[in-house]
């Protein structure tokens, strides 16, 4: 559901989403600058616009952070970008890597960070997981998407029912962030992994 909120005197659109499957309220907002608001099923749309105003502040930090790439898409980062986010996207892969592995236990070689054209990761049969850089570009949902996504390669190296049921274990709503991958709403139409 599209709306509107006015905050510090600017009007911010945004959508509104209403899930059963949300035990709280989450605000994103995605590489092309769409708002989006996530509530549990049938709590009030002024609670949610309460929750923005408090977080009025951070919306407009991330809005402004995602103007300055306006006019390109992710997947057109140039060199400089990715020497100068490169650290910081590889020390987020780490982190979030060993936060996730904390529930699968898997064994893994080595966490790189590469600078990708196509591919938001990879995961080779030596056991090397593989990130591309502008993941730290990507909404939390879409970027631990990704993360478990390489993660569970290391346990099945497909996309077999029991692939995905191991992602289903962290991300249960992964068809959804697929499709947001295919509409878009990270920036790229597409996620070859």
């Amino acid at each position: 559901m599209q709306k509107q909120i006015t905050l510090q005197n600017k009007t911010v659109a945004y959508t509104l989403r209403k899930s059963r499957r949300a035990k709280r309220m989450r605000l994103a907002v995605y590489c092309n600058g769409a708002v989006v608001v996530t509530t549990p099923y049938g709590l009030q749309e002024t609670i949610a616009e309460k929750f923005i105003r408090e977080k009025t502040d951070w919306l407009f930090s991330k809005i402004a952070f995602f103007k300055q790439f306006q006019g390109k898409l992710a997947s057109r980062h140039s060199k400089e970008d990715y020497l100068k986010y490169k650290d910081e996207a590889l020390f987020l892969a780490q982190e979030r890597v060993d936060f996730f592995n904390k529930q699968y236990g898997f064994t893994y070689n080595a966490i790189r960070v590469k600078n990708q054209k196509t591919r938001w990761g990879s995961c080779s049969k030596k056991g090397n997981l593989n990130f591309n850089y502008k993941i730290l570009f990507l909404s939390e949902s879409a970027r631990d998407y990704i993360i478990v996504h390489e993660l569970c390669h290391l346990k099945e190296f497909n996309h077999s029912k029991r692939f995905w049921n191991l992602v289903s274990q962290i991300i249960p709503n992964y068809l959804e962030i697929r499709k947001n991958f295919k509409n878009g709403y990270i920036g790229l139409s597409d996620l070859n992994c």
